[in-house]
């Protein structure tokens, strides 16, 4: 609800179904959310024309949008030191069974996150497998395809993209790496 209170205070006059476009939800789901946030009294509706509506963001409205940016900040603040326990906590127990160097399996912000925490260690980036991203930079790696994975300068692949895990490993166990050598967080 919060991007969408944000796209209508940003752009009053946008159509549901361009909001729809921009916010990648359905058509009838954004017009379920403006009836109810309409209903509650965050915003008001203006007709301009026989198919067309303005929104505008009441002082309800703005206050409800502060909040909800508000809880936004604590949650993605509580998932960052979630998201560095684990990997602090990960990277000790690898150096632990000596894996000294990895290879990052996908290149997402989880990853960028574990760069980072991986730079206060002893353990050494060799490499970032990303088909998706393909040639592009990540920090001084170029992100390569699962060829890369073919190489013997790293001790263990470090799955990166936490809603595939399952899919990445079975992927990379069918491409011939040994499951020993596969590491999550």
């Amino acid at each position: 609800m919060l991007r969408l209170m944000g796209e209508i205070d940003r752009e009053g006059n946008s159509s549901q179904r361009e909001l729809s476009r921009r916010l990648n939800l359905s058509l009838g789901l954004v017009n379920t959310f403006i009836k109810r946030l309409i209903n509650r009294g965050y915003f008001t509706v203006t007709t301009i024309s026989k198919n067309r509506l303005q929104y505008g963001l009441t002082p309800e409205g703005v206050t409800k949008k502060g909040i909800l940016t508000l809880e936004y900040f604590r949650y993605s603040s509580h998932f960052h030191k979630e998201i560095k326990r684990l990997l602090v906590k990960r990277f000790y127990e690898m150096k632990k069974n000596s894996i000294h160097s990895v290879i990052f399996f996908g290149a997402g912000e989880t990853a960028e996150l574990a760069y980072l925490y991986m730079l206060l260690t002893d353990i050494k980036l060799v490499g970032v497998v990303d088909e998706t991203r393909f040639g592009k930079s990540f920090f001084e790696h170029r992100i390569e395809g699962t060829e890369r994975l073919a190489g013997n300068d790293w001790d263990a692949v470090l799955l990166m993209r936490l809603n595939n895990m399952e899919m990445d490993r079975q992927y990379l166990i069918d491409k011939g790496i040994n499951i020993d050598k596969i590491a999550t967080l």
